[in-house]
């Protein structure tokens, strides 16, 4: 294929317990860092403690929260975190919904791996390239603060 990534962290959120864990294995073939869970619950915790780049979300998940309400909290926990949907069923309007959210892309299930490895190293690039913005702006505030530091500022 001759296609590579610069590895960044990956979650992948579906209930289908093989497509995750083969999935997972596909991706961590390609040099990824791939955690998969079988729930948005599990998927709220896991970003509560570990940081991920894109996260790729099925949208039916008949147990719990489904990938909308996912995706939702998800945005709070990790706001710079891209999101990929998946789905088993041709669900337009559930597509659409998710998009108008900030999702990054949707695909329908089963996805190629040819199809999804273009789409997460965008997802990636996109993520590195606000967060690039951010320091930035971080380091123009920075240099533009008001003159020498108050009595209580310095160390």
């Amino acid at each position: 294929m001759g296609f590579t990534v610069e590895t960044f962290r990956v979650l992948v959120v579906d209930d289908e317990v093989d497509f995750l864990e083969t999935l997972v294995n596909r991706l961590k073939k390609r040099k990824l860092e791939a955690e998969g869970v079988t729930s948005g619950e599990a998927a709220l915790e896991l970003m509560k403690k570990t940081p991920f780049d894109v996260v790729i979300l099925d949208i039916k998940m008949p147990r719990g929260m489904d990938g909308i309400q996912t995706f939702r909290e998800l945005r709070k926990i990790g706001p710079l975190t891209e999101v990929i949907l998946l789905t088993g069923h041709a669900s337009l309007e559930t597509g659409i919904e998710g998009m108008k959210l900030g999702a990054f892309d949707y695909l329908l299930k089963p996805v190629k791996l040819e199809e999804l490895m273009p789409k997460l190293a965008a997802a990636f690039e996109k993520k590195a390239a606000q967060e690039e913005k951010i320091k930035k702006a971080r380091i123009m505030e920075m240099k533009s603060s008001p003159g020498p530091m108050s009595e209580g500022e310095k160390e």
